[in-house]
C-alpha cells in the first residue's frame, strides 16, 4: 500500500498540474509480480521497448492483494493516465465497474474480457493460447521417448484449461497413443506464484513416466522448469521465451506475445481503438520460440511438420479445440 501510495500520489500530483495533456500509460501487473520471467514480465517488456523506441515514459504498479485493483484503476485514471493497461483476466470485473467513472480514459484488459457495447473506452485483448499450445504439443510428442507427457497449469481456470486442451490435440496428433499426465496447482490467485508446489506436481509426473511436461502457471512454473533440468527431461516454458533459465533442457516454450499487446496499446495512446482483439497464429500472437538456447533439441524434421501444422491452422484446414467455446476438450479429460 505505501508503494503505491508513494507512486501514484507522485503520479496525481504531476497529472493535476499538467492536467491531461500528460497522457502517459500506465500498467498494473497482475499477481505474481513483474518479474516472474513469464506472464508479467513480458508485459512489461513490451512497455520497456515502447519507452526505449519512443522516449516515452510510463508508470507501472505490481499488486499486492486482490484488494488492490480497483483502486489502482481509479487512481491511474484520476492522474490523468491514458491509455491504463492491466494484465490477468482478473482485471476484468474491476474494469468494467471504474471505466463508467472515466469515459475519456481508455481502459486495456489483456486476457480479460469486457463488453464492449457496455463499455465502449475498454480494449479487450485476447489470444488463442490453444493454437500456440497445439504446436508445443507436437514438439513434445516428438521429444518424448517415454510415450508420457505432462502438463502444469497455474490456477484451475477456463483459460488455462484451453491451454492444456491444445497442447494435448498436438500430442495426440504426432502419437495418438501417447498418454498425457494433467496437474492444476490450485483455484485461486495463490496458484499463479507457488513454485515449491509446481516442483512437487512435476517431481510427481516424472515418476509416472512424463519426460516432457508443459508449465503453464506463471511464477509457478519456474518450479516446473527447475524441477525438469534436475531431473534430466525435458520441459516447455510458456508466454516469454523461457528457453534460457535451462539451456538443453527447455525444449520449447509457448510464445504468448503479451509484450506486443502492451507495446501496441501504448503506442496508440489516447487514440487507442477499443472493442475486442484476438491474437492468434495468423497475428503472430501466438507461437513457439527456437533460438540458441534449444536449436539443438528441435530437429529440421520437427521443425517442418510444425509449420506445416502451423500454416494448416491458419488456412483452416486444421481445426484446434477452444476449451473455451463448450467446457470440453477431446483429447484431454480433466
Amino acid at each position: 500500500m505505501t508503494l503505491m501510495r508513494t507512486l501514484l500520489g507522485a503520479a496525481a500530483a504531476t497529472a493535476l498540474s499538467a492536467g491531461a495533456a500528460l497522457a502517459d500509460p500506465a500498467l498494473i501487473y497482475d499477481l505474481g509480480g513483474k518479474f516472474d520471467k513469464s506472464f508479467n514480465e513480458a508485459a512489461y517488456n513490451g512497455a520497456v521497448r515502447w519507452a526505449e523506441e519512443t522516449g516515452g515514459e510510463f508508470r507501472d504498479i505490481e499488486l499486492q492483494s486482490e484488494a488492490q485493483r480497483e483502486q489502482a484503476l481509479r487512481r491511474f485514471a484520476e492522474a490523468g493516465f491514458n491509455p491504463v493497461v492491466t494484465t490477468g483476466f482478473s482485471m476484468a470485473t474491476p474494469i468494467a465497474e471504474v471505466a463508467p467513472d472515466y469515459p475519456d480514459t481508455k481502459f486495456v484488459t489483456i486476457d480479460g474480457f469486457v463488453d464492449p457495447e457496455e463499455h465502449p473506452n475498454v480494449l479487450s485483448v485476447l489470444f488463442s493460447e490453444h493454437e500456440g499450445s497445439y504446436l508445443v504439443g507436437m514438439l513434445a510428442a516428438m521429444a518424448t521417448e517415454s510415450d508420457t507427457v505432462g502438463f502444469v497449469g497455474g490456477m484451475d481456470i477456463p483459460l488455462i484449461r484451453k491451454f492444456a486442451c491444445g497442447y494435448a490435440q498436438g500430442v495426440k496428433a504426432v502419437n495418438p497413443d501417447a498418454e498425457i499426465i494433467a496437474n492444476m496447482t490450485g483455484t485461486t490467485p495463490a496458484a499463479w506464484n507457488d513454485p515449491v508446489k509446481g516442483s512437487e506436481l512435476a517431481q510427481a509426473q516424472i515418476s509416472q513416466g512424463a519426460d516432457v511436461i508443459f508449465a503453464a502457471a506463471g511464477g509457478t512454473g519456474l518450479g516446473v522448469l527447475q524441477t525438469a533440468a534436475d531431473q534430466g527431461v525435458f520441459s516447455i516454458g510458456v508466454d516469454s521465451n523461457q528457453n534460457y533459465l535451462h539451456p538443453g533442457s527447455v525444449l520449447t516454450s509457448m510464445l504468448k506475445r503479451v509484450d506486443v499487446a502492451v507495446y501496441n496499446a501504448m503506442e496508440a495512446g489516447a487514440d487507442l481503438e477499443t472493442g475486442v482483439q484476438v491474437l492468434g497464429l495468423a497475428e503472430d500472437g501466438v507461437g513457439y520460440a527456437v533460438d540458441e538456447h534449444n536449436a539443438e533439441l528441435i530437429s529440421e524434421q520437427m521443425t517442418g511438420a510444425v509449420e506445416d501444422a502451423k500454416q494448416a491452422i491458419i488456412d483452416g484446414e486444421i481445426t484446434v479445440h477452444d476449451y473455451s467455446t463448450d467446457d470440453s476438450c477431446p483429447a484431454l479429460t480433466f
